[in-house]
């Protein structure tokens, strides 16, 4: 992979980004494709650096966002029953104060997905509200 232009853009959201061109191979490119408009989030979510079972949360969101979803799709969207209902009984178990290490470990990386999840919906609702 090389670099060909890495330049820093300022945008509307107060969000400093930056712009990065690279070399990959086709067929990268055609796997790349489908979650195109989505791959800053897909590659967000792929160097958490996840280390519990909160990768299959983070997987879920990058197979939804690989279908090439609407922003309307895209602001509609909840993880699984499955992901939710872990949720919950993780957040019951903090409030109880009985929640071990790899619980909390597994709590604090749902949070930064969820974070991540939440900046999208509110950078998406911003663009959707900007163009009607």
């Amino acid at each position: 992979m090389a670099y060909s232009n890495m330049k820093a853009i300022d945008v509307d959201m107060e969000v400093k980004m930056v712009q990065l061109t690279m070399q990959i191979s086709n067929d990268l490119a055609a796997r790349v494709k489908p979650i195109r408009e989505w791959l800053p989030i897909a590659l967000e979510l792929s160097l958490v650096g996840f280390k519990t079972s909160a990768t299959e949360t983070a997987t879920e969101i990058i197979e939804f966002l690989s279908t090439d979803p609407s922003p309307d799709m895209v602001l509609a969207y909840h993880v699984s029953e499955r992901a939710q209902t872990r949720l919950q009984r993780l957040l019951a178990l903090n409030e109880a104060g009985i929640l071990s290490e790899p619980e909390q470990r597994e709590l604090d990386e749902l949070e930064k997905i969820e974070h991540i999840m939440i900046m999208l919906k509110a950078q998406i609702a911003e663009q959707v509200q900007l163009s009607r």
